[in-house]
């Protein structure tokens, strides 16, 4: 029989009720059998995700030595779970080790782990199945990347012969044997992980919207739904600032060509979007499949007689930020020109002129300037290598606007094009190029 691994995100778990929805949907299909959670999110506009309060109870921690004030809204949050649920479970006594542990441990990590860690417990009890604690069978390695084939390898002997099992998402065990977390969202990578582990037929990420749709509806009305999305569709859309599904969980499953499905708690009924490796993908006609993009970079112009001839320049240019640790998000360049875009928040006043002066002094331009508040725009699209004309309708629809263009980039792939425009023209740009390929 073939095997589904949903993962169930933080409003999935806000709250009793909700979870008592979440055990419908797993009993609806005996091919769920692997189920991993987040924490707790946010059960009502203004109300404090789960992790956000462990947070605090962190930095409580830190300067009082205690985070028994903080943690107080962390019991009240799964004390309430527990009780809107019925179930007979001693959660009082798990919550008073935690808050232990959380002391004790003086860890970020941990204590950020412990909303997933405690929803798991409550999950498996809901569901009556196993629960396996993710800091047994999820490693890093030194440098913090995954030990996929230890992970893999463990996952696979703690599920396997289970009728279902429960895990935590968003951490597991460090080189140093303690817990370490991804990046936030990171449940989205467990899920993906645990699929890859049990060889499942889907990946089923759980959400509260059904699916991706080709722009953000906060920008124009009831955008079109992507019913089916190819993995590098998928991943240059969520980078650019489509956040349904964290970018970095395409690649456990995609190694495997194993398929996601992204998925409506609320509505589950709902098709969703159904995500595909490029072996399994059929282009369903649309020349572009989605609009996104992000605010807030800073482009670094640098200009230079014959610097196409002078070797060793970019890579100079490059060693500079790398010292700094910053990292480049597009090089536009002409013969004697080039373009560093940078998102801002890696540029405060004093590294900016930090990395000028650097730059100056070891490529010597003669000219170099800064600009700021540009936002990139991402055009994505399988259709638009095969549909000529596609840059013109682009460039027209921008210009009909009355946008100026700061900057474009397009890869060899012709997979998107990507356009700088100023921050203020971000919202009208997003709409010009959704109604000149989508109405």
């Amino acid at each position: 029989m073939s095997v589904k691994v949903c993962k169930f995100g933080g409003t999935s778990m806000a709250d009793g009720n909700v979870i008592n929805s979440v055990k419908k949907i797993i009993e609806s299909d005996k091919e769920r059998k692997y189920i991993v959670v987040s924490a707790p999110g946010k059960r009502y506009s203004g109300d404090i995700k789960v992790t956000d309060l462990l947070y605090n109870c962190h930095s409580e921690l830190l300067k009082e030595g205690t985070c028994k004030n903080s943690f107080a809204a962390v019991r009240a949050r799964f004390v309430s779970i527990v009780k809107e649920l019925v179930i007979n479970f001693d959660i009082g006594s798990i919550l008073d080790e935690t808050q232990k542990e959380i002391d004790d441990k003086k860890s970020e990590d941990f204590t950020a782990s412990r909303g997933e860690y405690l929803c798991a417990r409550i999950v498996a009890e809901v569901l009556n199945a196993k629960f396996v604690d993710a800091k047994d069978v999820m490693f890093f390695k030194e440098n913090g990347s995954l030990d996929g084939e230890k992970t893999y390898r463990a996952i696979s002997f703690a599920v396997g012969s289970e009728e279902m099992a429960v895990l935590p998402g968003f951490y597991g065990k460090g080189f140093n044997g303690e817990v370490k977390t991804f990046s936030r969202g990171g449940s989205d990578i467990s899920g993906a992980i645990v699929a890859r582990a049990v060889n499942a037929s889907v990946y089923e990420n759980w959400t509260d919207v059904s699916g991706f749709l080709a722009c953000d509806p906060r920008i124009v009305d009831s955008p079109k739904a992507i019913r089916n999305i190819s993995y590098k569709e998928l991943r240059e859309l969520s980078y650019m600032g489509a956040n349904v599904l964290h970018s970095d969980s395409i690649f456990p499953v995609r190694k495997a060509n194993i398929p996601i499905r992204i998925k409506n708690t609320f509505l589950p009924e709902d098709e969703g979007t159904l995500i595909l490796p490029s072996s399994r993908y059929v282009h369903g006609g649309n020349v572009v499949t989605g609009v996104s993009g992000k605010k807030n970079f800073t482009v670094i112009f640098i200009e230079k007689s014959h610097m196409n001839s002078e070797v060793g320049f970019i890579s100079k240019v490059l060693a500079v930020l790398a010292e700094e640790g910053i990292s480049v998000e597009h090089i536009p360049s002409g013969i004697d020109t080039m373009s560093l875009v940078i998102e801002s928040c890696q540029l405060p006043e004093t590294t900016l002129s930090r990395v000028l002066e650097e730059i100056n002094t070891s490529v010597q331009p003669d000219i170099i300037r800064v600009i700021e508040n540009i936002a990139l725009i991402a055009t994505v699209g399988h259709g638009m290598s095969s549909s000529v004309g596609t840059s013109a309708r682009l460039f027209n629809a921008i210009a009909a606007a009355n946008i100026n263009i700061k900057m474009i980039d397009q890869g060899s792939s012709e997979l998107n094009i990507i356009v700088g425009v100023k921050n203020d023209d971000y919202e009208k740009c997003i709409r010009a190029i959704y109604g000149e390929f989508f109405r």
